[in-house]
């Protein structure tokens, strides 16, 4: 698996076919492979001519693990982001995010839209601005010394998953208490790139997508019917309406 250094942080990626780029950045406490490549979304992006980059954040998967917080601001992970384009030569392209990477996917939609074509934020809705979803007691599950000392329903969902998915529990732990930046209402709307807002209708973690498409003018949502936080990922509704929205573009 390639990888490249952004100062003294390893970044590991995976770059796969050919055609308009389009760059995926996961959610917190997945990686590359459980968010995109596991679900299919690598191997039907390609069937549709597309070249695709997708990361594993700071934190997470085969990348650098850091342990202090102030590590893992948005920006600071934004700009790891930034960074792997610059290495890759790519000047535009269309980027997709999910839950912790959508707020990253927003940020550089708001901060550099000449580098965005189109952005998709999948897992969050109105969180983006008001918050909700994983905070202290999910770090003090991941940082607990087993499963079974977790009370917390939301703590124990994404403990498991971190276990689960073998993950280094303390460098997350460190990234959601580092990464929890909202972006302001104004900033939000700042947003002029197209952008697609896809949300589970059972998500009770993004918070509205529809709410979120009042501020951001121009934008589209896509519901994911009968499907959560969790499962929405690798759901075919998902997939479809975000071929759609890709073709759509000029």
């Amino acid at each position: 698996m390639p990888s490249f250094h952004h100062g003294a942080v390893e970044i590991a990626y995976l770059d796969e076919g050919e055609g308009e780029p389009i760059v995926l950045v996961h959610g917190f406490a997945s990686s590359k492979n459980v968010n995109w490549v596991y679900p299919t979304w690598v191997s039907e992006l390609k069937k549709h001519n597309r070249r695709v980059i997708a990361l594993d954040n700071r934190g997470h998967g085969d990348s650098t693990k850091l342990y202090d917080s102030e590590e893992y601001h948005i920006g600071t992970m934004a700009g790891d982001v930034r960074a792997l384009l610059a290495h890759l030569d790519i000047a535009r392209t269309d980027m997709m995010g999910y839950s912790m990477g959508a707020r990253i996917t927003a940020y550089l939609a708001q901060s550099q839209p000449a580098l965005i074509r189109s952005a998709i934020l999948g897992g969050l809705g109105i969180g983006l601005i008001k918050g909700g979803g994983p905070g202290e007691n999910v770090a003090t599950a991941l940082e607990a010394d087993s499963l079974d000392d977790v009370t917390d329903p939301v703590g124990r969902t994404f403990r498991a998953f971190a276990d689960q998915t073998r993950s280094d529990r303390r460098a997350l732990a460190a990234c959601l208490r580092g990464s929890r930046r909202l972006m302001s209402h104004d900033e939000a709307a700042d947003i002029k790139v197209p952008v697609l807002i896809a949300v589970g209708t059972t998500d009770e973690i993004a918070g509205s997508a529809q709410e979120l498409q009042q501020v951001i003018a121009g934008s589209q949502v896509l519901d994911i019917p009968g499907r959560d936080h969790m499962r929405a990922v690798g759901d075919r509704v998902y997939k479809e309406g975000v071929l759609a929205f890709l073709a759509q573009r000029a």
